[in-house]
């Protein structure tokens, strides 16, 4: 391929991209197949560039590459494909890889995901770097916590690094993070940039094992470089001048980060009723991570010997889910366990017996649970899940066995206050978290964050070690996106909830044989104000197998009628808290892809905004009902 023909062609294409590129965080499901994710947007966008067709048209028609922009997205794939070609990569684009190219939001990311391979591999690695390590990196921690092993050496070029029995790891931090200058004896080059990330680049076929285990460590544990990087990446390469590039560190705006960072921490105290630091991350599960490993860091130093047991809901939301389990693979003495808190469990009473059982085993409880449950949105009696928190239990020996840290998803509803002195958690060890793509942020950016109680100090300073560790701290961009959404946020949760109120007493009304999971009157007026409902629908058939396959084809058609009817504001996409429209999705096949099949849900779930037309969204759901054979109106 020549580099001029496709470096004109980029640069025509970032003339013509669709806004939702650089400013929407999450994308299509009905025009997303995640098992071919980036793949199938590449090979349309490959046939584009083929065609020299860069029309705004063309492009606002490829198909989702990510469901998550934390993930992936158009951005970042294009990035990729220009490196992987600048660099003579072939990239492979009918293999489920698609591409070796890898790029991050974090400087450090890409290490560790090496790491961890090579640590269940039992695989030797070398880490050989020119200049400075990234300042995030710390060898001590990743050794003792995380576990990994390595060897850490600085070079002065690469020509002189020979063949290793293991992997061989290559650091150069550098302004042109295009380049690299590939070496046989080196297995995974990573150029870092001091504002933008950084790019990893797998090298050689006895290296592709890796490329789908280093993308699940973007999916899990990090995100991908920002669609505001990647374009001035992109800008850079087809030679725009710096003035003309949009970034995370843009010119004139340094002065405005301190000032920013301080108004996002002041509403996020505001907002949760919470005295204690908070910390915010690139995501939700960058923030999840983070407390993970600091809770795993704090037990390792003083409970030593005693095994960590982490307590999650087997249907939650599946990054949280597989987060998890995948700390648990890393670490020997780390162990999950299921705690089923909905859809006819209690979770004060599954919280009871899992503690006992721990207690009994003399082990160190960390519980993860979202309030309100999703996708039931149930809220537990909240008084007696203190009680339960807070009792006092005793191992096999007869000595004190040590008391739970609870992990609070608090997504759903970020307004309630659980956490602050006089707070219904104020005695219990608690994090309360939330996802920043949701009401925070209003959908513009994934940022997240969490706060603890005042019992948290000492956890909350090891939860920002290592969210510093892994530089997944929000990025300059991020911190001015929630400045400027989160002063509004505790009003827009009050006026969605509306909206979903009125939504909900109709469906009721006009098809009152659906089943519908939302918070009762009652748990409104206590300041659960949840947007989201999910709705179970009627169904018929002779067999379980019938009625499932009958209840699944209505969720289809309800969702595909919705977005075809009113596709300005009904979307077939993961989300929750969104400025405007209405979003719906099935958990089962979105948000629980990695969870078990047994414990996933195949309901709709609907979440509604603030901002909408809610008499359209009536109107075509009676046209709905009108065609459903179980219940006419």
């Amino acid at each position: 391929m020549e580099d001029k023909k496709m470096i004109a062609y980029i640069k025509n294409v970032l003339e013509n991209m669709p806004s939702g590129w650089l400013n929407i965080t999450t994308h299509r499901l009905d025009i997303y197949n995640e098992q071919k994710a980036k793949i199938q947007f590449l090979e349309q966008f490959n046939n584009l560039f083929i065609e020299d067709d860069f029309r705004a048209t063309a492009l606002n028609e490829l198909p989702t590459a990510y469901d998550y922009i934390r993930l992936g997205h158009p951005l970042s794939c294009v990035l990729e494909w220009a490196i992987a070609n600048i660099n003579g990569q072939q990239a492979d684009l009918s293999a489920e890889q698609a591409g070796n190219i890898i790029s991050f939001s974090s400087k450090t990311m890409p290490i560790l995901a090496v790491l961890r391979k090579n640590s269940l591999d039992n695989k030797k690695t070398q880490i050989l770097y020119t200049g400075e390590l990234p300042a995030s990196f710390n060898a001590e921690i990743l050794g003792n916590v995380y576990g990994y092993a390595f060897d850490l050496k600085q070079i002065e070029k690469t020509e002189e690094v020979e063949a290793f029995n293991g992997s061989t790891i290559f650091i150069s931090q550098q302004d042109n993070i295009c380049d690299f200058k590939l070496s046989q004896n080196i297995d995974f080059f990573i150029n870092v940039h001091p504002h933008l990330g950084s790019i990893l680049l797998v090298n050689g076929q006895q290296n592709e094992e890796y490329i789908s285990e280093i993308q699940h460590v973007r999916r899990r544990e990090t995100i991908a470089m920002t669609p505001a990087n990647c374009l001035e990446v992109l800008n850079s390469l087809v030679g725009k001048s710096s003035s003309e590039n949009l970034s995370d560190d843009k010119a004139g705006k340094k002065n405005t980060v301190i000032e920013d960072k301080a108004s996002v921490l002041a509403s996020i105290k505001e907002i949760t009723g919470t005295s204690t630091k908070a910390l915010v991350g690139s995501s939700g599960l960058s923030i999840q991570y983070a407390i993970l490993m600091g809770l795993v860091h704090n037990a390792l130093e003083n409970h030593q010997g005693k095994a960590i047991k982490i307590v999650v809901p087997p249907n939650c939301y599946g990054g949280t889910n597989d987060q998890a389990r995948r700390v648990a693979d890393c670490i020997e003495n780390v162990e999950v366990m299921d705690l089923p808190v909905d859809g006819g469990n209690d979770m004060v009473q599954s919280i009871d017996i899992v503690l006992e059982k721990i207690a009994k085993e003399d082990a160190i409880p960390y519980i993860i649970a979202e309030i309100p449950t999703n996708p039931r949105v149930e809220v537990p009696d909240l008084q007696q899940l203190r009680a339960v928190l807070s009792q006092k239990r005793q191992n096999s020996s007869g000595e004190m066995a040590v008391d739970p840290v609870f992990i609070l998803d608090q997504t759903f509803c970020p307004n309630v206050h659980f956490l602050g002195d006089n707070d219904v958690l104020s005695s219990v060890r608690t994090i309360s978290f939330a996802s920043g793509s949701k009401f925070p942020s209003g959908g513009k950016c994934t940022a997240g964050y969490c706060v603890g109680n005042s019992k948290t100090n000492a956890l909350l300073e090891k939860i920002e070690l290592h969210l510093q560790l892994c530089d997944n701290e929000a990025t300059d961009l991020q911190l001015e996106i929630l400045a400027k959404q989160l002063p509004s946020m505790k009003q827009r949760v009050i006026d969605a909830y509306k909206n979903t109120r009125e939504f909900v007493n109709y469906i009721q009304e006009v098809l009152p044989d659906a089943k519908i999971n939302f918070v009762s009157e009652e748990l409104a007026n206590e300041g659960f104000t949840p947007s989201v409902f999910s709705l179970d629908l009627p169904t018929k058939g002779n067999t379980d197998e019938e009625r499932e396959a009958y209840k699944r084809a209505s969720n289809d058609r309800l969702i595909n009628l919705m977005i075809n009817e009113i596709p300005e504001e009904s979307k077939y996409c993961v989300s929750y808290g969104q400025l405007k429209g209405c979003y719906w999705t099935i958990p089962a096949t979105s948000t629980q892809g990695t969870t078990k099949e047994g414990d996933k849900d195949y309901i709709v779930r609907v979440a509604l905004s603030a901002n909408m037309d809610l008499e359209m969204h009536k109107k075509v759901f009676l046209d709905f009902v009108k065609n459903v054979d179980t219940v006419l109106v």
